[in-house]
């Protein structure tokens, strides 16, 4: 396939990426297509499986390309040829995974249990924030679901307030440090300026994960 074929099937499900994200994605190593004569890239459906597997770590994890490519590195070590159909998404599939990009709202509430009082709230303190028509995108779903766990314990809707304005202050530092990229018009800037956004989120979360949990142990005499 060539690269405009390529993107044309991965946009199904990753309706973000751009032509200049998969040359990023191939100068970093993480694919590997042939070239023609003429130099053009020719993808195998290898290739395309490569690709999803880096995009969907990305999105639903947050993994850095460091950590992606070590875990592409122990799969080659045991290659295993992907059936066709898997490479393509499936468009019209009732929403049952949190990282849909489009959910409606009472598919929200089904899914996560929230009542329609509490995802009001949550709304009116910018905690997640409906698009027009009235559906969620996939982080607004992690939230409310992380929110409902977080209320079986006893935590208010008022306690959340902290976690939006701690996550806001993280926002401000991290474009303080992406704007020399994002000011780029190159679009190869741009690409290291989301790739560097992801790794500041996965540092992000394991910092404070190790922070919270060293807390807790101190709490907890441990």
């Amino acid at each position: 396939m060539s690269i405009g074929e390529v993107l044309a099937h991965l946009r199904t499900e990753f309706p973000d990426t751009t032509i200049s994200k998969l040359r990023f994605l191939e100068a970093e190593g993480l694919v590997d297509p042939q070239r023609t004569a003429s130099g053009y890239r020719k993808y195998s459906w290898n290739d395309v499986a490569r690709l999803r597997f880096v995009l969907t770590a990305q999105r639903d994890q947050y993994l850095p390309l460091r950590v992606i490519r070590e875990q592409l590195d122990r799969m080659d070590d045991q290659p295993v040829a992907p059936a066709r159909p898997a490479l393509v998404a499936v468009g019209g599939e009732k929403a049952s995974d949190p990282s849909d990009t489009r959910v409606p709202r009472e598919d929200v509430i089904d899914r996560t249990g929230v009542t329609a009082e509490l995802l009001d709230e949550l709304e009116q303190i910018g905690l997640v924030t409906a698009k027009p028509p009235g559906w969620y995108d996939a982080d607004a779903v992690l939230i409310v679901e992380a929110v409902v766990g977080l209320t079986r314990y006893g935590l208010e809707v008022r306690h959340l307030r902290a976690f939006r304005a701690a996550a806001d202050r993280e926002v401000g530092l991290f474009t303080q440090l992406l704007a020399p990229l994002v000011r780029q018009s190159d679009p190869a800037a741009r690409a290291r300026a989301a790739e560097t956004a992801r790794e500041l989120q996965a540092l992000s979360q394991k910092l404070h994960a190790a922070l919270v949990r060293a807390g807790l142990r101190g709490e907890l005499g441990r």
